[in-house]
């Protein structure tokens, strides 16, 4: 509040010359050049007394009270002053008030009063004020109003001297936000009290003031200059406390209040003052003064009244306020009163600093304050030139501080707000602020110089300070003979640790003792490792000692006293040691320790301090000592390590093989293979049927729970199978080698397969060692032992499980039992029997009978075995017929597959260039797609895999090479001038052999009646197409012109021998002209796709199958058939060479069967679904 301009009286004139000078209206000196000259240095004093530790270097010497000047412009002489929660309020003489918002200090506001000011009273919160004046005409105002202006209470016609507000109900949240103030209480100059209630709500026709009567007139009619009231805080203790004050009498009223009928608390005080009408009233009268006040203190809370003080000629009479239950009947609540007098004026020393003398000066009079305040610790007095500052637990000065006053200047009083804890002092001229530094600095000393110990640890602030208290209690402790509670407040001191052992040895008290050294422990570094060392060794010895105290006086009181609560100390002994061992174990040296609780003779401590600081071995050692094979296996079985099992683990499985065997299948970190010279112990133990061999139990337990896959261990375990203590009893062994895990990989078992038969073979495991032949794949060695100890059985069993693959392998161990049942048992009918369970068969045996045999016995097995001879025979002919059936219904099927056709329009395109189809050759697949035959080339080319790729080029070059080889490369018109020729038969010469013309595209060859002229092409018309490809227009099928067997002519008098059939559904009608593709054929790229060429290869496949004219031409009549793609006879005239036609028309099967496999347009959509939408390398143009 208020530091940029408070001006702090114990500065210098050069640093107070630095504060800024504000422009601001309001905060002007009256003269800027002389603000500073009036106030003689001489005079800047300050009186500070207090006790102070020589060995205190870190205490905190800040002053407790810092006054300093506000620099604010009061106009006129300052007649009164108020402050609560920042709201600062001063009336001056020329009818002035003055407002200033110390949370905006900036703006000043002035307000004109229409009479002379005489007091001021503002509310705790700073929202009401009451404005008294000398004429006996109160104004109003409130902080909340827009115009703010104060406004006159008519009803309050009287000179006010004192109010007391309802400070609980104003600071209060509901206090907040309401308008009215309640009940208040008003003291006049009269003597006579009222109650009244204030509303800041702005209503027409409605006076702020509420129900204001007289509730007590004081008998002596004097001036009421103070005035409080307080409503106990228990809400079953419904009563009331008023505290009265004049210029000499002080009154207490005590009594129930009235019903609040309403939230404005109106005549709550009447039934409480009814009580003492007409009664003799108590008061406490005392010399008055001039200047009579009465302050009230509030607690932390700030809503009850904790403490009082009456200003009087004499003193201050203060006392704190009692609202227990137990003073409910008393009207005195003042408790604890006392009346602290005047200092004595203080006689300047030097003209810079004064001081105060405690003596006594008889020619100085006791000199009464002006004004004075209340704080936590002090009491403050303002006298007519300096401020003293009280303290109330010592009722000595220890503040004082001249106030520079001007020549004219006249100190007036002193005012405090209660919720923020500010103190001003005032005069006429000007403003000073009390700030409370350091109050609470000295407040310790007192407590503790008064033996209050606990109070003054509360406001010690340093540590040198809770030092001295606590040495200071301890002492009194000490003194009063309470050892146990000295030793625990000297634990927390710096005090000597010889002094203070040295005085508890004296005491005799060792409990005492025990518990300073135990304290003192635990406070002493941790880097103090041998004080720490020593202090932990003398408390050992301290429990040890009291350990036999206590034995001994058990032993001795057991016959004749109940010794219960002795042996629960000893308990309670004991469990103080185990826990002393568990926190201070690293501030022990063990050797020592050790040789200290055994010179006692302290088995069980012993043992448990070894535990605690896991020296196992010297535990597992005097168990061993002591043989208790159980102790021993629980302590080693408490740790975390495994190196105490491996180096008791002989003695301990050859004395408790059993729990150690527990305790190793418990500890899953036991490497096996160092525990194996224990487990050989057992090797050659005798095997008892109810005592499993524990070596074993525990090598089962590794391999088959923990899964370990080391050969030694498997061996091992295989050894004690085998070793002789188990008899003749192979089943053990047998039941673990069928087992016993296998490689996953490999499939073979982990043990050393060599080693384990030679173990068996060792100790004449018969049995074993078959079974190990048999997991080596030495079947037949196997087979051999098992029929070498008479075992059909097994050899037989192991003859199975030989590989199914080795057929010549199986038949031989077969054949070994065979001639062991044959020749050895000499048993036919046993043979037959056998036979019978095997798959040889009865010729295989026949060798092993003798030379001289009776067939009667085998004879039914000889019908038998040509039953199923015949039974195959008759199968197999079955099978063949059912094959000649299927093979007659396939060509069945192909003979029908020629009779399909597809209709095409006249107006049909094709289904990629969109070019009318009947304009050169072309494909229709089942799916009414319709492809020029380049067309379909071209796209066939972009989805096939590269073997189809090449196999394409590679028949193309073959159908180029060989087309260019056949003479006369030229087609057989269906009409040759214009004369009709039957059908499958050749136009005689009647002339001179008509030259060879170059073969064109279909589209020029495609006109009128089979001719070419591409100029006259006539209309088109529907069109049908048959299972062969062929297109022919529907007024020719109407002519009769069809697909015949003789000889079938297509729409251009092609005959049908030129027709191409596609196996794979897609139908290729060849044009009739002739082509010459040249002799060679370039490639323009070394990629295969761009090596095929589409209308060169189009061209390739449409020449024609046979050479047409000349003397060496032949007739061939070919039926083609449908989808398959086969052809059917061919008729051949003697003496013709066509190997070449034929190798021609096999290579364009071969690209038809290709190129036409299926419908480009519905494969490429079923291969293109699993393609990327933007291809490697493609530039992505939705890109963002």
């Amino acid at each position: 509040m208020f530091d940029e301009y408070v001006e702090h009286a114990g500065t210098s004139e050069v640093t107070r010359r630095m504060v800024p000078q504000l422009e601001d209206q309001g905060f002007e000196p009256d003269d800027p050049s002389l603000a500073f000259q009036t106030e003689p240095e001489s005079m800047l004093t300050s009186l500070e007394t207090g006790y102070f530790s020589a060995g205190a270097a870190e205490l905190d010497n800040n002053p407790l009270f810092v006054l300093g000047r506000v620099q604010v412009d009061i106009p006129g002489s300052l007649v009164a002053f108020a402050i609560a929660s920042d709201m600062l309020y001063m009336g001056c003489s020329n009818d002035l008030l003055i407002h200033i918002n110390l949370k905006n200090p900036e703006k000043i506001v002035k307000i004109p009063v229409k009479a002379p000011i005489y007091r001021l009273f503002l509310d705790p919160s700073g929202r009401h004020l009451v404005i008294a004046t000398s004429q006996g005409d109160n104004l109003y105002l409130c902080s909340q109003w827009r115009e703010f202006l104060p406004r006159p209470i008519k009803s309050f016609k009287m000179i006010i001297e004192s109010i007391a507000w309802n400070s609980a109900f104003l600071l209060s949240s509901i206090g907040a936000s309401a308008t009215g103030t309640r009940e208040i209480l008003i003291g006049g100059r009269n003597g006579i009290l009222y109650e009244a209630v204030l509303d800041s709500k702005e209503e027409i026709f409605k006076s702020h003031d509420r129900n204001v009567n007289s509730v007590f007139t004081l008998p002596e009619r004097q001036p009421i200059t103070g005035l409080c009231f307080q409503w106990f805080p228990t809400p079953e203790n419904r009563r009331g406390l008023v505290i009265v004050s004049t210029a000499t009498r002080i009154y207490q009223f005590v009594g129930a209040p009235g019903d609040r009928r309403s939230d404005d608390g109106a005549r709550m005080f009447t039934s409480l003052f009814s009580a003492y009408k007409g009664s003799e009233l108590k008061f406490l009268e005392l010399p008055g003064s001039e200047h009579s006040e009465l302050h009230t203190q509030f607690a932390r809370d700030k809503t009850q009244i904790a403490s009082v003080a009456w200003l009087t000629g004499q003193g201050i009479y203060h006392g704190t306020i009692n609202y227990s239950p137990s003073n409910s009947t008393n009207d005195a609540l003042i408790d604890s009163a006392q009346l602290v007098p005047y200092p004595s004026p203080v006689v300047p020393a030097s003209p810079a600093f004064s001081v105060r003398s405690n003596s006594k000066q008889p020619n100085v009079t006791m000199e009464v304050p002006v004004s004075v305040g209340l704080t936590e610790f002090h009491f403050l007095t303002l006298f007519n030139d300096c401020l003293r500052t009280i303290n109330k637990l010592d009722s000595k000065v220890d503040f004082e501080e001249i106030i520079p006053l001007k020549p004219t200047e006249r100190i007036m009083g002193l005012s405090s707000d209660p919720v923020n804890k500010t103190y001003w002092a005032y005069t006429d001229s000007s403003l000073f602020e009390l700030t409370t530094k350091n109050e609470s600095r000295d407040v310790w000393q007192i407590y503790m110089r008064r033996g209050e110990h606990d109070t003054a640890l509360d406001y010690a602030q340093t540590s040198s300070q809770r030092d001295a208290i606590l040495a200071a209690q301890g002492d009194a402790f000490l003194s009063q003979k309470q050892y146990a509670k000295a030793a625990e407040r000297f634990a927390q001191t710096s005090r000597s640790f010889e002094q203070v052992t040295l005085a508890l040895i004296d005491s005799g008290d060792r409990d005492a003792l025990q518990y300073y050294l135990v304290v003192r422990l635990g406070r002493t570094k941790k880097t103090d490792l041998t004080q720490r060392m020593m202090l932990a060794t003398w408390l050992v010895e301290f429990y040890l000692s009291k350990f036999n105290d206590l034995d001994d006086l058990i032993a001795s009181e057991s016959a004749a006293h109940d010794v219960e609560d002795l042996k629960t100390e000893r308990t309670m002994l004991d469990k103080d040691l185990k826990t002393f061992f568990e926190t201070y174990k690293d501030n022990l040296d063990r050797l020592t320790t050790y040789d200290l609780i055994l010179s006692h003779g302290r088995t069980e401590v012993f043992l448990h301090y070894a535990t605690v600081i896991g020296d196992y071995q010297r535990v597992v050692e005097h168990w061993v000592l002591e043989e208790n094979w159980e102790k021993v296996i629980t302590v080693i079985s408490g740790q975390t390590g495994v190196e105490l099992y491996y180096r008791y683990a002989s003695v301990l499985l050859r004395q408790a093989p059993q729990l150690t065997v527990d305790a190793w299948i418990r500890q899953p970190g036991l490497d096996p293979l160092s525990l194996i010279p224990a487990l050989l112990q057992l090797q050659h133990q005798s095997r008892d049927p109810l005592v499993p061999n524990q070596a074993i139990r525990y090598l089962t337990h590794v391999i088959f729970e923990r899964h370990n896959i080391t050969p030694t261990i498997h061996n091992l375990l295989i050894t004690l199978y085998a070793s002789p203590s188990f008899g003749e009893d192979d089943r053990p062994l047998l039941r673990f080698l069928s087992t016993v895990p296998k490689d996953i990989i490999s499939g073979k078992p982990y043990y050393d397969l060599d080693y384990a038969l030679r173990i068996c073979k060792a100790n004449k495991r018969i049995r074993p060692c078959i079974s190990l032949y048999a997991e080596m794949g030495l079947w037949e060695n196997s087979v051999d032992l098992a029929l070498e100890i008479g075992d059909l059985e097994l050899a037989k069993a192991n003859a199975d499980k030989a590989e199914v693959e080795d057929v010549r392998l199986k038949k031989k161990l077969w054949l070994k039992i065979a001639r062991y049942v044959v020749q050895d048992k000499k048993d036919i009918k046993s043979a037959m029997a056998f036979i019978r369970d095997t798959s040889l068969k009865i010729e295989d045996i026949l060798p092993f009978f003798p030379d001289f045999v009776v067939i009667d016995d085998f004879k039914d097995e000889i019908c038998l075995a040509l039953e199923e001879y015949t039974k195959d025979i008759d199968k197999l002919r079955a099978e063949m017929d059912e094959a000649t059936k299927s093979a007659e219904l396939i060509k069945k099927d192909i003979s029908n597959l020629k009779n399909r056709f597809v209709t095409l329009e006249p107006g049909e395109r094709c289904s990629n260039c969109s070019y009318p189809l009947f304009s050169r050759q072309f494909y229709v697949f089942p799916c009414q797609h319709c492809f020029h035959a380049d067309c379909l080339i071209g796209l066939v080319k972009e989805y096939l895999p590269a073997h189809s790729l090449r196999k394409i080029l590679l028949l193309q070059a073959e159908l180029i090479k060989a087309s260019s080889n056949v003479p006369g490369g030229g087609a057989t018109a269906a009409a040759v001038n214009g004369q009709n020729v039957p059908m499958g038969q050749v136009q005689p010469s009647s002339g001179p052999p008509v030259p060879k013309t170059q073969r064109t595209l279909l589209s020029s060859q495609f006109g009128a009646n089979g001719t070419s002229n591409p100029g006259t092409q006539p209309p088109l018309q529907p069109t049908t197409t048959t299972t062969t490809g062929t297109a022919m227009p529907q007024q020719q099928q109407q002519q009769g012109i069809g697909a015949g067997a003789g000889g079938i002519v297509n729409a251009i008098g092609r005959p049908a021998s030129a027709l191409i059939a596609n196996p794979m559904g897609g139908l290729l009608a060849v044009s009739m002209a002739p082509v010459s593709l040249g002799r060679n054929m370039f490639v323009a790229a070394d990629r295969l796709r761009d090596m095929i060429v589409p209308d060169a290869l189009a061209n390739a496949i449409a020449l024609p199958s046979l050479p047409w004219g000349g003397a060496n031409t032949t007739t061939t009549t070919t039926n083609t058939t449908g989808a398959g793609g086969k052809k059917g006879k061919t008729n051949k005239k003697k003496g013709e060479k066509l190997s070449a036609d034929e190798e021609v028309e096999k290579v364009r099967e071969s690209l038809d069967e290709l190129l036409a496999g299926s419908c480009p347009l519905c494969e490429s959509v079923v291969a293109g679904l699993d393609k990327p939408f933007i291809e490697p390398g493609e530039v992505d143009s939705w890109q963002l």
